[in-house]
């Protein structure tokens, strides 16, 4: 199938910046599980080949890049492939109404209830990764996980698939509460790493991912 696109888009049965079908369509046109269209789909947007938008629909791209590709890498395995023995706490959990900028970001309507979470990731005993999430406790079913035991970075990527989301990257000084948390000086320069992430409609989370100096991100392109 993703053969067959790329096919339609060179030979611009599908113009640049044209809006293609329906995964419903396109799975039914192909014969497949309509999961099998969403993964293609996926990968050609990865690619820079197509543009995804949330309510908005698929439609080919008006100027093709390559992009880099980017998992969402589980924290503990990250930290543990450095070769470094890993730790967590979790901080503090309660349900709240996130702020309006969370819950617009979420596309939340005022009232909202979302789980909070705030936890720490320790590498070699050391404080390396403030986590502030705003979680849809829609996600969670029946059994909800111990965030005392597992961290929600892990639990969410083992358990709850996305299908789109949207990253952002800056540099920040850490505050009064960051610099006691992460054990660093005051105005010291964290990475920051806002991420938010749906499945299909559904939103799933939104976090904030405070690194203390000294974090190096890597991806493939």
């Amino acid at each position: 199938m993703r053969e067959e696109v790329l096919r339609r888009i060179r030979a611009r049965d599908w113009a640049p910046g044209a809006a293609i079908p329906t995964e419903e369509a396109l799975a039914g046109e192909f014969g497949v599980a309509r999961a099998t269209v969403n993964r293609a789909l996926r990968e050609l947007a990865e690619e820079g080949v197509l543009e995804r938008r949330r309510k908005a629909g698929t439609r080919v791209a008006l100027h093709p890049v390559r992009k880099a590709t980017l998992d969402i890498p589980v924290t503990r395995l990250e930290i543990e492939g450095r070769g470094q023995r890993y730790g967590y706490r979790l901080l503090a959990e309660d349900r709240d109404e996130p702020p309006p900028a969370i819950a617009s970001r979420l596309g939340l309507a005022k009232g909202a209830a979302l789980l909070h979470l705030t936890a720490l990731h320790l590498a070699d005993g050391r404080p390396v990764l403030l986590e502030d999430r705003w979680l849809n406790p829609e996600v969670l079913g029946r059994a909800a996980p111990d965030f005392h035991a597992v961290s929600a970075n892990e639990w969410l990527l083992t358990h709850v698939p996305y299908t789109t989301g949207d990253i952002g990257f800056s540099a920040a000084n850490a505050s009064a509460a960051e610099a006691r948390l992460l054990e660093v000086a005051e105005g010291a320069a964290l990475f920051v790493i806002d991420r938010t992430t749906w499945e299909g409609e559904r939103p799933i989370t939104c976090v904030r991912l405070a690194h203390a100096p000294g974090y190096r991100m890597q991806t493939m392109v």
